[in-house]
């Protein structure tokens, strides 16, 4: 039940992101005068729409991205009439470019000739243009801003949480106990002194321990040792209990917590702490923010290689899916049915639900920069080659060569079109087949 509230809630958190990009590219659309007839969440059939002043509004089948239709996106073969696409050269590519043309100009109207988008100065079509991943932007700076400014960052306390049964080895890592409820090798130090889950670690060998993980550090740098431990019950008393702290060996992971294949022998005392949320800083979130678009730009670079992944390891070699490879609407909307299925408490939901969404839109606003057609890059690329042409020509004495003919680059943007569908079908079958999943 809870994880098909979570799916519907994020896959709206998805059709919300579409739509505010999509308003990002039509405000200052409409602001500088260009007539736009449509704005459309989703591709295909339309499931619904309304007529507002000259544009239609609405939602389609497949809510899989969007667009808005502006006049005048491609501008007329350089020579040709006002208002005309006479055919330049004959061929396939060159029909399909032509025609693109002609329909674009078929949906100028009698005066609105001046309300096209190829005659916006260069800056203006810069602005909407990049609108819309402005929007995810700056919808993910906003939700970064309610993880950690309104919930806060998860940090360890000083109370247990839970106690280690068994002392942990190379392989039983957790000191999980066995089926039957014995430990492989012995019972960990803090079952055996008594700690209990509430205690509240005030101090160890009569002076305060500082963070938990001050406290971690020294347990674990001391090796085999005997702790006083003080501790606060819930019950309001305190009492001093000795610990003898043992030596174990583990495995060593990395930052992303995954085993690097390594062992280290260290002290174990067997407490796990409460997890409280702490409020940070507005200051924090920009910080938080770039070194989340550093990893995001990583994982955007290797795609194509996590992607080839995906298929001949997972889909064709049966292997296991791995957590970097690519996620569809489908696949991250089955990732926020569990964040709220999950037995995390409230706060960690919020949290990690908010802070999928959020990366989320940042990735959609890298993805977006890409400048390739048809991606927004795309035309801020021609539009800004556009601008520096005209500057050199200016600088050399020579007549403004006009608008770059962004139709000739459609024959790319028709083929970076059709392998983004085809990627997107091939992910969308692995989601269903073969889900990452939080457990």
């Amino acid at each position: 039940m809870w994880e098909v509230i979570g799916i519907i809630a994020f896959f709206l958190v998805i059709l919300a992101s579409i739509a505010l990009h999509e308003i990002g590219h039509l405000v200052p659309a409409k602001k500088f005068g260009v007539k736009v007839t449509e704005y459309m969440v989703g591709f295909g059939p339309t499931a619904w729409s309304k007529v507002r002043g000259e544009t239609r509004y609405g939602v389609k089948a497949i809510p899989v991205g969007g667009y808005i239709r502006m006049i005048g996106m491609i501008p007329p073969p350089k020579g040709a009439p006002e208002g005309t696409a006479r055919r330049m050269s004959t061929g396939r590519l060159a029909t399909m470019v032509e025609d693109a043309r002609r329909q674009s100009l078929e949906d100028i109207a009698p005066g609105d000739e001046d309300r096209v988008f190829y005659k916006l100065p260069v800056h203006k079509r810069v602005i909407i243009m990049l609108g819309g991943p402005f929007m995810n932007l700056v919808l993910a700076f906003l939700l970064f801003g309610a993880v950690l400014v309104g919930i806060g960052v998860p940090q360890a306390t000083l109370q247990v949480n839970a106690v280690v049964p068994c002392l942990p080895s190379v392989s039983n890592p957790t000191g999980a106990a066995q089926a039957d409820g014995a430990c492989a090798l012995g019972p960990s130090p803090a079952a055996v002194a008594g700690l209990q889950p509430g205690d509240t670690i005030t101090a160890i060998d009569g002076q305060p321990p500082g963070a938990w993980e001050d406290m971690t550090a020294a347990v674990r740098a001391g090796g085999a040792q005997t702790l006083d431990v003080t501790i606060a019950r819930a019950d309001g008393t305190t009492v001093v209990v000795p610990v003898d702290v043992v030596e174990v060996t583990r495995p060593v992971y990395d930052e992303g917590g995954e085993p690097t294949g390594q062992t280290q022998t260290t002290g174990f005392l067997g407490l796990r702490p409460e997890i409280a949320y702490v409020p940070q800083p507005w200051s924090s979130v920009p910080a938080a923010m770039w070194d989340l678009t550093e990893r995001s730009v990583v994982a955007l670079v290797s795609l194509p290689v996590r992607f080839y992944e995906l298929v001949s390891d997972t889909l064709i070699g049966k292997g296991e899916r791995q957590v970097d490879s690519p996620v569809s609407v489908v696949g991250i909307s089955r990732l926020g049915g569990e964040i709220v299925a999950s037995d995390e408490s409230t706060e960690a939901k919020v949290a990690i639900f908010l802070g999928l969404a959020a990366s989320l839109n940042l990735f959609l606003f890298l993805f977006n920069l890409l400048p390739i057609l048809p991606l927004d890059g795309g035309h801020v690329a021609g539009a800004l080659y556009e601008g520096a042409r005209s500057k050199v020509a200016k600088w050399r004495g020579r007549p403004d060569p006009g608008p770059v003919d962004i139709a000739r680059m459609l024959p790319v943007a028709y083929v970076v079109a059709i392998v983004l569908v085809g990627v997107g079908a091939v992910v969308i079958f692995a989601d269903l087949v073969k889900p990452i999943t939080l457990g």
